[in-house]
């Protein structure tokens, strides 16, 4: 690893922030190299490590106070702001390790009363280590290159033998103030020490500078990186050649199983030439189930993968994946109970589902209530292949016992981390919008990405959809829906990206006229296509994903008012409309058994990209009235938007009991009235 200083950076760091309120040149430069250590995914990821300075800030009479600015809670090393590290009056919080014992309320309580800030966020859970420690500026981090050396059954004496007096060792101790007097009485065993290696944890180093405590850091982390690669020279790899999985047809199956056909989760398939020669290892069962390579892991991947391997399945693949998962969560329970009959104490358990997958054949897969989540359990487990194999190349792999572990896992410190926000109505499910680019499709998308939705967007504009889809974070393609084959291929893309399919907004559509005795065979064919057939083709793809998850699903359809009011020279329009409630109805009738819903909406003089101005125009004056007027005339004498019609298709995703209906969205216009 290579030092990323840089001395213009660093003044330049300090120009921004070093003047800010509550800010000084201490706490700037500590703001630059944190970010130097969070920007390094091999030290830190999501939120993981923290780092500290000691200084002096004016409280709110003035007077200059000695204070500990460390990380605060939710923030995240690679952008962190002064505001990410609150500053605590230093002179009594260093004072509390003199006391004998301090739980953990009592613990997080002692930083917030001490904080110069009452608004400032929650300080670090290792606070006190940072406090009781004596330097001015302190790094720590989870480097991968530390943790191969510090979980090994001899880290200890094999730590000692790399680093020398370098870097003082501390055994293992969850975090907490047990720890940090620990940390600090190792410490003044080996004052020469620049660091400390907290066995099966990570890597604290200090100085009297930012730079110098993160360039030790870098030098540690150096060092280790040469002794594995020094190792790697002697090991192979017993990897079987296998069989690739077809990761669009177990996806669904799998994640329908996940959460027992009650918790919704989102997949995320990772896979690499590393990962797949992990997953293909003959020893990938014992490898994988000894334990994550830091507890800190624990509440993102739980304390082991669930391991599949369809190729070898006695049954068919889906009781393969039925009964791999009832023996995880059977494993997971006694596990529990186990833990809480030894401490004799009562907790709630959490769900026994997995977070991480590995399938020989394919790769890894990340579990998650939200995309977000899913992918940061599969950066944490690409990163854990990594460490085992680096471990294994050295020495032997050893995780941390089940107690600890099951004490990370249930720690309410570390529950905190995760949030406790009640989940938004669509969190976890997966829909598919097609027309999504602008409109009533736009505006979808927008609606039920406010709701908690994975959104998989399609359109055939390129520019508008991208636009759309970086605004909402959403994986996008360009489809033309007269391709029967891209909209297949469309749905089995969002299968691929999400692990499934829970829903579908089948928007996207044309609006051509022409007088029906003398409508031009192509354009009556193109309509056709566009607004009925495309459907049908999207629904159908669509349905065969959601049976096989066997967790039941809808499918919203954009017909129009036209279906039962068709206006003069829509004909072209209005029969491939009729014909889409009819399919509509006929999907509801045959999907019912699986809970798959099917309904649509009929909305009427929305200002859309479908309705020519110049037509619009005609129309209005047709009426006598105006454009505006034209928009407004219907029985609540109010214009229908898109968001209205956003919201209708909202409401049906979430009634879960009805099926087989259409919804006005109209402004009220009897003509149109489904009868």
């Amino acid at each position: 690893m290579r030092s990323a200083w840089s001395d213009d950076e660093a003044r330049a760091a300090v120009e921004h922030w070093g003047r800010g309120p509550g800010c000084n040149e201490d706490v700037a430069l500590r703001v630059y190299s944190s970010r130097l250590i969070g920007r390094e995914p091999s030290l830190v990821l999501h939120g993981g490590g923290n780092t500290s300075v000691k200084t002096v800030l004016p409280d709110d009479l003035g007077e200059p106070t000695e204070v500990l600015c460390v990380k605060g809670s939710g923030w995240d090393l690679a952008d962190i702001e002064p505001a990410g590290l609150p500053a605590v009056r230093l002179g009594t919080l260093a004072a509390l390790r003199g006391r004998p014992a301090l739980s953990d309320e009592d613990m997080v309580n002692a930083a917030r009363v001490r904080l110069l800030d009452a608004a400032a966020p929650n300080p670090s859970v290792e606070t006190l280590l940072h406090a009781f420690l004596p330097h001015k500026f302190i790094d720590h981090s989870h480097a991968d290159a530390i943790l191969a050396l510090v979980d090994q059954p001899d880290a200890a004496v094999r730590c000692k033998e790399i680093f020398g007096d370098r870097l003082a060792v501390v055994p293992y101790v969850m975090p907490g103030f047990a720890l940090a007097k620990l940390a600090a009485e190792v410490y003044e065993a080996e004052p020469a020490c620049e660091g400390l290696l907290l066995l099966q944890h990570g890597l604290f180093t200090f100085g009297d500078t930012a730079r110098q405590s993160y360039e030790r850091h870098v030098a540690a982390v150096s060092r280790a990186e040469q002794v594995i690669a020094e190792h790697h020279t002697k090991v192979g790899l017993a990897v079987v050649p296998r069989a690739d999985v077809d990761w669009p047809a177990l996806a669904p199956m799998l994640r329908g199983a996940l959460g027992e056909r009650r918790r919704r989760y989102v997949l995320h398939l990772r896979r690499s030439t590393r990962i797949r020669a992990f997953v293909d290892d003959v020893e990938l069962s014992d490898l994988a189930t000894r334990g994550p390579i830091t507890p800190d892991h624990v509440i993102r991947t739980k304390p082991w993968p669930l391991l599949l391997d369809p190729e070898h399945a006695r049954g068919s693949v889906a009781e393969h994946v039925e009964d791999a998962l009832r023996a995880f969560r059977e494993h997971y329970h006694r596990y529990v109970q186990a833990e809480l009959r030894a401490r004799g104490v009562a907790k709630v358990p959490l769900d026994p589902d997995p977070r991480v997958v590995l399938i020989p054949g394919l790769g890894l897969i990340g579990v998650g209530a939200t995309p977000k989540a899913a992918a940061v359990a599969a950066d944490l487990y690409e990163h854990t292949i990594g460490v085992i194999r680096d471990a294994e190349a050295v020495g032997r792999y050893q995780a941390l016992p089940d107690e600890d572990l099951f004490d990370m896992e249930y720690w309410s410190l570390e529950q905190a981390k995760l949030g406790k926000q009640s989940p938004r109505p669509l969190q976890g499910a997966v829909v598919l919008v097609t027309g999504a680019a602008s409109g009533i499709g736009a505006a979808t998308a927008r609606a039920f990405a406010a709701q908690g939705a994975a959104l998989y967007l399609v359109d055939r504009e390129p520019r508008r959809l991208s636009e759309v889809a970086r605004e909402l974070g959403a994986p996008h393609e360009v489809v033309d829906v007269r391709d029967r084959g891209a909209v297949e291929a469309c749905v089995w893309a969002a299968v691929a990206c999400y692990g499934g399919l829970d829903g579908v907004v089948s928007n996207a559509g044309t609006a051509p006229q022409a007088p029906i005795d003398r409508c031009p065979p192509e354009l009556l064919t193109d309509s056709l296509a566009v607004n009925l057939l495309s459907h049908q083709w999207l629904a159908a793809a669509a349905t065969a994903v959601m049976r096989a998850q066997g967790t039941g699903g809808f499918l919203l359809f954009n017909a129009s008012k036209s279906a039962f009011n068709p206006g003069p020279g829509f004909g072209p329009y209005a029969i491939a409309k009729a014909g889409l409630v009819a399919l509509m109805k006929q999907y509801a009738i045959e999907g019912g058994e699986a809970g798959i819903r099917a309904n649509a909406i009929n909305a009427d003089r929305v200002r859309t990209s479908l309705l020519d101005p110049q037509d619009v125009e005609a129309r209005a004056n047709a009426r006598g009235l105006s454009a505006d007027d034209y928009f407004r005339s219907n029985l609540l004498r109010r214009e229908v938007t898109a968001q209205d019609v956003a919201a209708g298709f909202v409401a049906l995703a979430l009634a879960e009991a009805t099926t087989g209906t259409v919804l006005t969205v109209d402004g009220g216009n009897i003509a149109a009235a489904p009868r």
